[in-house]
């Protein structure tokens, strides 16, 4: 074979590879959904399922969240299909009032929690020095306290209300966030690419969200879903310690320890909110899970 017809093959196999069609991401999405298992799927049936009951409450509940019946601790039936608490309060409308406000304030506690840290992560990250050895060491402290007493304690001095709960779990659980995104910052910072930018003369606002956040996105999405179970997780636990969502607010975790002694006489019923949280954390890990399988596979080509 002649070296003409090496080099015809040759141009032939570029002329071949620029027009190929490159896949979107949108595509690439699709086809990742197409390839999604079962435990993926059922991760998100269940998660959107949730969020339909968290906006729709209003109307998919059968009575008002706290409209008292002349009942207590009555039996399921056509009117109360999963009976009522110990205050006459129809059990079915509570659990569906308790989707949006567990999961609504986990959301914001996750958002407040993801922008504190992250922000604070890259500041570290990028300021390196002493900044970062006071940042880090302070991080370290918060670390070093068991999360669930530290909120004990904050929430006894600063009362417990709704923005007292978001603000301390966001601050408390922001360390996670900061601790990876610096991480990830100190890494991707190293790099040429980076000073190239820098040499180039781009502010360090550009370098931040044009070069830097796209790379390290992927870990913290997934860190976001996995936060978000620990936050609704510690927000049901305040509650049934009775500290967290306050009544007459509908909150899982209160109503299994409201109706706690209904288990003594065989009525499963305190069993319905429990499994309602197990179920979230179950489906978000799943999705999670799926997620950091395919991130090679999401991502755009470069």
């Amino acid at each position: 074979m002649t070296s003409d017809t090496n080099q015809e093959i040759q141009v032939a196999s570029v002329g071949l590879a620029l027009a190929r069609p490159r896949r979107t991401r949108l595509g690439k999405i699709k086809s990742a959904l197409k390839r999604a298992p079962i435990s993926a799927w059922f991760g998100m049936v269940v998660v959107f399922a949730y969020i339909a009951l968290a906006i729709f409450a209003p109307v998919l509940a059968p009575y008002g969240e706290a409209q008292v019946f002349d009942e207590p601790f009555a039996p399921w039936s056509a009117d109360f299909v999963l009976g009522t608490d110990q205050l006459g309060r129809d059990i079915l409308t509570r659990l569906i009032y308790g989707a949006r406000n567990t999961l609504g304030i986990a959301a914001i506690t996750t958002a407040i929690s993801f922008c504190t840290g992250v922000t604070l992560g890259l500041v570290a990250a990028l300021a390196k020095g002493w900044l970062d050895q006071l940042l880090s060491r302070f991080v370290d402290i918060i670390l070093s306290i068991p999360g669930l007493i530290f909120s004990l304690m904050l929430l006894s001095i600063f009362g417990a209300n709704v923005w007292s709960l978001v603000l301390i779990i966001a601050v408390l659980d922001s360390t996670n966030f900061f601790r990876l995104s610096r991480a990830t910052g100190l890494g991707i910072t190293a790099l040429e690419y980076i000073e190239a930018a820098r040499l180039r003369g781009e502010n360090w606002f550009w370098i931040v969200f044009k070069e830097i956040l796209p790379n390290i996105m992927p870990p913290l999405i997934a860190e976001i879903g996995l936060r978000f179970c620990f936050v609704f997780l510690t927000i049901s636990a305040l509650s049934f310690l009775g500290v967290g969502i306050q009544p007459p607010t509908a909150d899982w975790g209160s109503m299994v320890r409201e109706n706690a002694t209904l288990i003594t006489y065989g009525d499963i019923t305190p069993l319905l909110p429990a499994a309602a949280i197990g179920l979230l954390t179950v489906a978000v890990n799943f999705l999670v899970d799926w997620f950091l399988h395919n991130l090679s596979g999401i991502k755009d080509e470069h």
